[in-house]
């Protein structure tokens, strides 16, 4: 299933499918997302979601049941 993954600010739409992760879509995309450990226990792939949470990109996969998933991205000037 094809989910359209909307990225912020940058203003980047690309298709992905569920189970993609997350991180991986944005690269494929041009859209860089900063990473640490790639674990997700360092937080700095930490993206913000449309209703306000707060996930870490590397460990987070495209869910199912959505049609667009937006994502906005920080900007975080330690990473």
């Amino acid at each position: 299933m094809a989910v359209k993954i909307h990225f912020l600010p940058d203003d980047v739409t690309v298709t992905a499918t569920v189970g993609e992760l997350l991180l991986d879509v944005a690269e494929r995309a041009g859209v860089t997302i900063p990473t640490g450990c790639l674990m997700g226990s360092c937080h700095a792939c930490e993206v913000e979601l449309e209703d306000g949470d707060t996930i870490r990109a590397c460990i987070t996969s495209v869910p199912p049941g959505c049609d667009e998933l937006v994502i906005n991205l920080f900007s975080d000037p330690t990473w």
